[in-house]
């Protein structure tokens, strides 16, 4: 790669915005924390998911090979203490909902990551990196348990800035007498009573929560890799402990760049199971379709809070729609010109008509916002704002215009052509290219605002007849009141001529 392209990412480590530059030229590799698998995930976790994506989509674009790790905790206490109120088995609990997990991020258009390995298939490696920091004397055992000694690392709390002293002082819950400073943490834990366990040279147990991802990073990454992400939240203690439990193990090892997403909000307070204020995946679905959720998680800088509200999911909705709307609508204006008659001339003159001078420079002017844009950490807020909403006005413009014959009839259907690859291709690296039709994922969006409705089609069709009619007969007030009913529930009725038809609600730009 050509570090003069300048693609920068913030470091949380450093905190600073700083130029990219992987270990090994031309390759990328990366490991995210993935989620702990006891429910269905809510949309704090899809953010995770969709901005790592992008990052994952956007470094393959620029031409890298990339190993992208993301893990499933399939062992935990929260696992175990949802599987004994179901009164089911805790591996089995957790396979289920990683299964569910791999089923939304499908629905979200997330690309699968080259690995995805669960705590229980790695239990060989986290035993050995267990005996390793011990074998260094960065932990000690304690009736079964193994606990990381903290002091023992002079660094620790240099990603987080907490202080150990600050965090005697700010205990406030009952801690291990066992342990050697209260910030000590677990390695491994002895087996109690109907748990899953393994055996261990220090007795049967299991792992601690933050030695998996340590192990399964250095399994498939090495102890030296590109980019290490996460939530913000998992800052502290758990990429901290990882710092320190995997340089306890490889005194070498070094993550260069640390990247953690902002938190989802619900009024202004982070959301999560443990509060009761959250969404699952699953429940947005249900009534958006899966791209207006992940465009409403990309519609901010993946740092900044995102904060839920249901009318910046509606507009995200209306922004999809209008993007898939003009897409089929272009594509139906140039099928003339790829079929029949015309499809002779259309490839005669490809290789010598030149596309128009306003086209060529909204091209230009898309991918240069797009780059400038993504460069700057990935700056997706508002990246479908500006040259792309000019590249979608410049089409919808130009359709009427390309149905009369003139001289410039093939220029504009060139012009249409190329702007629609340059529109599509920022929408494959934001994973919202679609591999339905564009008809297809207009009816889809049609059908989840029914859905929000509570109408059917035939409800709309018929309300648009009664409408038709009470036009007919110039009860303009009864027209308007249908129309603003209508639009109350999400459905905008057009009027073309003496037509009507209709599409979910359209959001003007002050809303």
């Amino acid at each position: 790669m050509d570090e003069e392209k300048k693609f920068r990412l913030y470091n949380s480590m450093t905190q600073e915005k700083e130029v990219f530059k992987p270990l090994v030229p031309g390759q990328v590799s990366m490991y995210v924390c993935g989620v702990t698998a006891y429910a269905l995930s809510h949309i704090g976790h899809a953010r995770a998911a969709v901005n790592f994506d992008i990052l994952y989509r956007y470094l393959e674009e620029l031409g890298y090979k990339v190993t992208y790790v993301r893990n499933f905790t399939d062992v935990d206490d929260k696992i175990i203490r949802q599987a004994n109120e179901l009164g089911e088995d805790p591996l089995s609990l957790s396979n289920r909902f990683c299964q569910e997990y791999i089923s939304d991020m499908g629905d979200l258009q997330c690309r699968t990551p080259t690995h995805e390995p669960r705590v229980s298939d790695h239990m060989e490696e986290i035993l050995a990196m267990i005996t390793q920091i011990i074998n260094n004397d960065y932990a000690y055992v304690v009736d079964g348990d193994v606990f990381f000694a903290v002091e023992k690392f002079p660094n620790y709390g240099q990603l987080s800035g907490q202080k150990l002293e600050h965090m005697r002082a700010g205990e406030r819950v009952s801690v291990d007498s066992r342990k050697r400073n209260p910030a000590d943490f677990a390695l491994w834990k002895s087996a109690k009573p109907e748990e899953p366990s393994w055996d261990s040279p220090w007795g049967r147990g299991r792992p601690g929560w933050h030695i998996e991802c340590s192990a399964m990073s250095a399994k498939y990454l090495t102890f030296n890799f590109d980019i290490h992400g996460g939530g913000i939240d998992l800052i502290f203690p758990h990429h901290e402990n990882e710092i320190a439990q995997s340089c306890a193990a490889c005194q070498e090892g070094c993550v260069s760049y640390w990247l953690h997403n902002g938190h989802v909000t619900n009024n202004n307070e982070k959301m999560s199971k443990s509060l009761g204020n959250f969404f699952t995946i699953r429940q947005i679905t249900e009534r958006y379709h899966p791209l207006s959720l992940r465009h409403f998680l990309l519609n901010a800088h993946y740092r900044t809070p995102l904060n839920y509200t249901v009318s910046q999911l509606e507009k995200s909705s209306d922004a999809v729609y209008s993007i898939y709307n003009t897409l089929q609508e272009c594509e139906d204006a140039l099928l003339p010109f790829q079929d029949g008659a015309q499809k002779e001339g259309a490839e005669q003159n490809s290789t010598t008509v030149r596309i128009t001078k306003e086209a060529e420079l909204l091209i230009t002017n898309l991918k240069d916002e797009f780059k400038a844009k993504m460069y700057d950490d990935l700056n997706t807020g508002n990246i479908l704002t500006g040259a792309f909403k000019e590249a979608l006005r410049f089409i919808n413009g130009s359709l009427k215009p390309l149905k009369k014959k003139n001289p410039k009839q093939q220029q504009l259907y060139k012009s249409l052509v190329e702007t629609m690859k340059a529109i599509k291709k920022v929408l494959d690296t934001l994973g919202l290219l679609s591999p339905n039709t564009y008809s297809e994922v207009v009816q889809q969006l049609k059908a989840k605002a029914l859905t929000r409705a509570g109408l059917t089609e035939d409800d709309v069709l018929r309300t648009i007849a009664d409408r038709t009619l009470a036009r007919k007969n110039k009860d303009f007030a009864k027209t308007d009141q249908i129309r603003i009913e209508m639009l109350e529930k999400g459905i905008q009725i057009m009027d073309v001529g003496n037509e009507s038809t209709w599409r979910p609600r359209v959001f003007t730009e002050q809303e």
